[in-house]
């Protein structure tokens, strides 16, 4: 076996074993990992020492592939196993706890919270030292916080914060949970890369201990010059924070200057979305390399000045050194991001390789980079950009192997070599975008080969030679504003973003490879052969119920209902869930990605009642699906009356769908009238309940929010009930679900749609009790995530979080 075989055997097998120990749903125990790893490394010297020349070549290529993949797996576990035992104790949850930390991360302030990042030195419960992990996520609300359903405390405004500087706080804590959704972010594993395993909220109100800056330390002193920097700029770019579109610009400044991309304006990142410049916008692989291209060109010019340091080192290997150390150096300003992570190591890898004179072909050095971030950061497998830019290098790598002859000298020639670049790019990546977000810019095209050299040539070197000079932040701000106004306009063309249902990962890569096919320098016969295999990824359909027959997808929403009701060829929504704050909601978060990833064209938009945790995130859902017709109990609300007409959901209500029967069963007509010198009714109590039976008659009631007395009343009129599936009324408040609605109902499972440790205590202890009494089994969004159930199988229920289980997501105690 010859050594680069060997090699490259060990470099595959690498990254396989640990993408392999990323699909454990648990972690073993440390000491099983502990016993691999000294058995792969024993293996490794006896095959180094006894076998090196003995059998079959390909053996010994498997016998190397199979012990890195051991290592390397072992190595992943015994990390992970380790940092998983700092885990949040479940007691500590919701409790009071007096902490002592340092600020780790420039804090981030937003219209309801301050965010920030606590390295945790100690902490104290009821005067008794407790453990908590070293990296905590905080909140710190504005104003008036609701803490409880019957309770408010006026918080005391957030203080200046500053990073290195030790504080004292009272915080109330929870284990990281996430929303679990079919195509959803995956906000635990997020936390997980970022070492964070706690999150919660400062408590600073009247009855709480204040808040106490305790002094200010040496630690942490590249971000808080990224802090300065960051506030620099805004109060330069933006004095008056009332002029939006100063701020917004000011935005884009400070996140390419400091890695600040909270700083963007969501509707700007909208637009840098819809025409595919968003990786332009953060501090991205292609400004970390550019930094270094470029620091290494200075380098290069200043070392060649002088004679005695060629002597001693050659300019281009000085060069080399101190370009990837000055990117090093940028990415750790930027804010050392996962990306910014990735490009350092790319770099120091191929840097190492050219000083130690070895010339190595183009797929093993690739593999060699792909092989040393994956060895430091094997959950870099896990993210959408570690495969962007890594397919995007390799096939860059394989077309331009003759590329070198292929384009005419001079101007021309390096723009049609970068016109052709971005198109081979474009090209092979769509389908890998499409596997990976469900989208494709179609003038990403246009809008890259106009931002990528003016954001990297003007808009970033402005922005970074700002720091020295502050006038010039402006310049960038100008050279912003230009750039902004044509890519608005891209955006706003009709189908400048195509969205298409998330397809398998086997159709995503037949398609990844279609599209290297096509951009190969192959004959076009060849090249052909790339289309059919692109055709999955574009014309997948998720699979829908069979005529006769409908499928409940209970959404993980939070504190919330949210219900996708789908037949053969139709849906219905039943209600949006919460929102979250001014500019989020679960419309936008949650619901708008589901409905793209599966392909759905709502035909209506039920909204059960006109309390938030049902309508939150109506206006998103309707502005991505504005031929949903909408119906509800919302009289009376302005806001939810500018969505457009919306009919009444009254009792007596009937239609069918692809052979399974729709009814309504509340609100009576004219139960929203309340009788002269009474109160006005709750909108609880105006929940429309809808019934679902298919062909066969198995049934499923949407309950929203009636309370006992609406329970008790449909019950006396021996309205039709029956159902194999509840959704449980009100979350499972105490003041609903009786015994008498349970019995007449007689459902064989109940799901309640609820927060992960739930402010309001839903679903009540009692109600669970009672339900389960019933022989009904419950099925709660925070154990199971979203919910899926079938009606051609009433028996089961599909939770997200056990059909996708992996080890770093939260186990509800």
């Amino acid at each position: 076996m010859g050594r680069g075989h060997g090699g490259t055997a060990v470099l595959l097998g690498t990254v396989l074993g640990a993408a392999l120990q990323l699909q454990q749903a648990a972690l073993w125990h440390a000491g099983v990992y502990g016993l691999l790893l000294c058995l792969a490394c024993g293996a490794a010297l006896v095959l180094w020492h006894w076998a090196p020349q003995r059998g079959p070549a390909w053996e010994r290529v498997l016998a190397w592939a199979g012990l890195a993949a051991l290592l390397a797996g072992a190595l992943t576990g015994l990390r992970a196993a380790h940092f998983s035992v700092q885990a949040l104790p479940p007691a500590l949850e919701g409790k009071d706890i007096q902490v002592t930390g340092i600020v780790a991360a420039m804090p981030q302030p937003g219209d309801v919270a301050l965010r920030l990042r606590l390295a945790v030195e100690s902490a104290r419960l009821d005067g008794a030292a407790v453990q908590l992990p070293p990296l905590i996520d905080l909140a710190w609300y504005r104003g008036l916080w609701q803490e409880t359903p019957d309770l408010a405390s006026l918080q005391s405004q957030p203080l200046a914060l500053r990073p290195g500087e030790r504080w004292q706080l009272t915080v109330r804590l929870k284990a990281p949970h996430g929303a679990r959704n079919p195509h959803g972010f995956d906000y635990e594993l997020w936390l997980w890369e970022q070492g964070v395993q706690a999150t919660g909220y400062v408590r600073a109100g009247p009855r709480d201990t204040p808040p106490r800056r305790i002094a200010s330390t040496w630690r942490y002193p590249i971000e808080r010059a990224r802090q300065t920097v960051r506030d620099a700029i805004v109060e330069r770019l933006a004095p008056d924070a009332t002029v939006q579109e100063s701020l917004r610009t000011a935005g884009v400044v400070a996140a390419l200057v400091t890695g600040d991309q909270r700083a963007i304006d969501r509707a700007d990142w909208d637009v840098f979305r819809a025409t595919g410049v968003a990786h332009l916008m953060s501090i991205s692989g292609l400004h970390i390399t550019l930094f270094a291209w470029l620091a290494a060109a200075m380098v290069r010019w200043l070392w060649r000045r002088s004679p005695r340091l060629c002597l001693a080192v050659p300019a281009p290997s000085a060069a080399l050194v101190f370009g990837v150390l000055l990117a090093a150096m940028y990415a750790l300003f930027s804010g050392w991001g996962v990306p910014a992570q990735r490009t350092v190591l790319m770099l120091s890898t191929v840097a190492l390789l050219r000083l130690s004179g070895r010339r190595w072909p183009w797929p093993q050095v690739w593999l060699l980079t792909c092989a040393v971030v994956v060895a430091l950061d094997p959950w870099a497998l896990l993210q959408a950009g570690f495969w962007l830019s890594f397919v995007a290098v390799a096939i860059l790598f394989a077309t331009d192997s003759r590329a070198d002859s292929a384009y005419p000298a001079g101007t021309g020639g390096r723009f049609y070599a970068l016109l052709r670049e971005q198109w081979v790019v474009t090209l092979a990546l769509t389908p890998l975008g499409l596997l990976l977000f469900g989208q494709v810019s179609l003038v990403g095209l246009v809008a890259n080969l106009l931002a990528i050299p003016w954001v990297t040539l003007v808009v970033t070197p402005l922005a970074l030679l700002g720091t020295l000079w502050a006038p010039l932040w402006q310049l960038a701000a100008a050279a912003v504003q230009p750039l902004a106004a044509v890519l608005q306009w891209l955006a706003s063309w009709p189908g400048a973003t195509l969205w298409l249902p998330a397809a398998p990962v086997w159709a995503g890569v037949a398609g990844v490879a279609g599209g290297v096919l096509l951009a190969l320098r192959l004959p076009w016969p060849v090249r052909a052969l790339g289309v059919p295999l692109l055709l999955p990824v574009l014309l997948w359909q998720a699979p829908r119920p069979a005529p006769g027959q409908f499928e409940l997808l209970a959404a993980d929403v939070g504190q919330g209902n949210a219900v996708l009701v789908r037949t053969a060829t139709h849906s219905l929504l039943y209600d949006t869930g919460p929102r979250f704050g001014p500019d989020s909601d679960a419309g936008g978060r949650v619901l708008v990605p589901l409905l793209r990833a599966l392909g759905e064209r709502l035909d209506m938009l039920m909204l059960s009642h006109r309390d938030s945790d049902h309508t939150g995130g109506a206006a998103a859902v309707l502005a991505q699906q504005p031929q949903a017709v909408l119906t509800g109990s919302i009289a009376g609300d302005e806001a939810l009356r500018a969505l457009g007409p919306a009919m009444p959901c009254l009792a007596g209500q009937r239609w069918r769908w692809d052979g399974v029967d729709f009814e309504l069963l509340h609100p009576l007509p004219g139960a929203a009238d309340a009788a002269p010198g009474l109160r006005a009714v709750r909108p609880n109590s105006l929940s429309c309940v809808l019934r679902i039976v298919s062909a066969s008659g198995t049934a499923a009631l949407l309950a929203g929010d009636i309370e006992s007395a609406q329970e008790q009343a449909l019950v006396d009129r021996a309205a039709p009930l029956e159902a194999e599936v509840l959704l449980l009324p009100h979350h499972g408040s105490k003041t609903s679900s009786s015994a008498a609605f349970l019995a007449a109902v007689q459902p064989r499972t109940a799901l309640v749609q609820a927060a992960y440790r739930s402010r309001f205590g839903h679903p009540a202890p009692e109600v669970v009790q009672r339900v389960q009494a019933h022989g009904i089994a419950v099925v709660q969004s925070p154990r199971c995530g979203a919910a899926t159930w079938r009606s051609a199988q009433p028996a089961q229920v599909r939770c997200e979080r056990e059909e996708a289980a992996r080890y770093w997501q939260h186990a509800v105690p």
